[in-house]
């Protein structure tokens, strides 16, 4: 799919429509708009929160009525050690909402029902997003 950054909240409601699990990795090169695309699908959640990069904190919460959305950015990881040790596991099992850019480190350790976005940067600069999700079934959504 080829979005315009203003239609970025539609690109949103409609992934949240195709999701398969409430974990979404985001995979794509620095600068593709990963944590733009947060910040869409928190507001299409119904949270209220600002969204930031949790790049320093490496998890940021954000609250819906009726449920949290954990945002992970994993990027300044060394070791998956250090997933273990801030609790990444009580976060992929806590029946939230949970997010997580650059989630390459921890693959081995995702629950099965998960949803992966492929961003990629065009020629022309628009963006290609791709939701693939993985449950019993795999399946494609372009």
């Amino acid at each position: 799919m080829d979005y315009l950054l203003d239609s970025i909240d539609k690109v949103a409601n409609s992934i949240l429509n195709n999701v398969s699990s409430k974990i979404i990795l985001l995979y794509g090169e620095m600068g593709t708009g990963k944590t733009t695309l947060v910040k869409s699908l928190v507001k299409a959640l119904g949270s209220k929160d600002e969204v930031s990069s949790p790049t320093f904190s490496i998890v940021n919460e954000y609250e819906t009525l009726n449920d949290i959305i954990y945002h992970f950015d994993l990027y300044r990881l060394k070791d998956i050690e250090e997933a273990y040790n801030f609790g990444i596991e009580d976060y992929l099992f806590s029946n939230h909402w949970v997010i997580i850019e650059w989630p390459e480190l921890i693959e081995g350790i995702i629950p099965e029902d998960y949803n992966r976005i492929d961003l990629h940067i065009n020629v022309d600069k628009s963006r290609s997003i791709t939701l693939n999700f993985k449950s019993n079934f795999d399946k494609q959504i372009c």
